[in-house]
């Protein structure tokens, strides 16, 4: 799933390609991708491209102050560029883009989504507050205003387990299952530890492996092309998606914990006191 760092990557990507160019058309080959009505999509044909930017996993095509296209890529989906865009004609159902934007200058972009489960998300609004992630987005951890003081309150009082707080999009705005293993692992802090019971020393350490670990590799992002941004994420990991490899701290063997529909990646020695966390099916610690 795209996180905070590769949608940083992509807006910036678009606003050096997009920004100052018209959009003279847009085609839906996905229906259920689309999420508003009012306005209509064929509102932003003819309409300049002021403005991209990202409000937590959200890419935001602003054309002036009152016209916007927004997407969130969800679990599988992503932006293909083309200099200049492709001619054929998209046919619904039969391929994986749910949305194709052609710009003046002849070049343009694809949304697409891979496998069955389709969550990939497009709105046309006059208000980002109209689009419901947005308006219930938490504080978004690279600003400035995104203080240890606000890190530490938005923890106080927390009786969830940290990896949790950390992907909760209404606590803390772009940061998924990806970018919240590498903090922990980061901070050498245990995915399971409760939020309200973290002392100072831990939650400065976590606020300052969050503040790291996000900047690096938003930085890492910087400049890349669409196609390249997901090898790039891939090489950045330390222990996410890398279960059976050596730890690069410690040389620890990096362990998987399996929920329903995603794992986390950790390291004992680094983590946990060097104990293996119990696959959360059987929702306890191995003692």
């Amino acid at each position: 799933m795209p996180e905070m760092p590769e949608v940083q990557g992509l807006a910036a990507f678009l606003g050096e390609r997009a920004v100052g160019r018209t959009l003279t058309r847009v085609s839906v080959s996905a229906i259920a991708a689309l999420k508003t009505y009012d306005p209509p999509v064929t509102a932003l044909q003819g309409a300049v491209v002021s403005a991209s930017t990202r409000r937590g996993k959200f890419i935001v095509l602003s054309f002036g102050e009152e016209l916007h296209l927004v997407f969130h890529l969800a679990k599988a989906g992503w932006l293909r560029w083309y200099d200049a865009l492709p001619t054929t004609l998209i046919k619904p159902g039969k391929t994986p883009i749910a949305l194709r934007v052609a710009l003046g200058d002849g070049s343009g972009f694809d949304l697409t989504e891979a496998g069955t489960k389709k969550s990939l998300a497009v709105y046309v609004v006059r208000d980002l507050e109209d689009v419901p992630g947005i308006a219930r987005l938490g504080p978004d951890p690279l600003e400035p205003e995104f203080t240890l003081e606000v890190f530490a309150g938005l923890l106080a009082g927390k009786r969830m387990q940290i990896k949790g707080l950390l992907r909760d999009q209404a606590v803390i705005a772009g940061i998924g299952n990806a970018y919240s293993d590498e903090i922990l692992h980061a901070a050498r802090m245990s995915p399971y530890a409760i939020a309200a019971t973290l002392d100072t020393e831990d939650v400065e350490r976590l606020f300052e492996a969050t503040q790291s670990t996000l900047r690096d590799a938003v930085a890492e992002a910087s400049g890349k092309p669409p196609a390249d941004l997901k090898d790039a994420k891939r090489r950045g990991m330390q222990v996410h998606a890398r279960r059976g490899e050596a730890c690069p701290v410690c040389g620890d063997t990096v362990r998987s914990v399996f929920f329903a529909d995603r794992s986390l990646e950790y390291c004992p020695t680094c983590q946990t006191g060097g104990k293996p966390l119990a696959d959360r099916r059987l929702s306890r610690l191995l003692k």
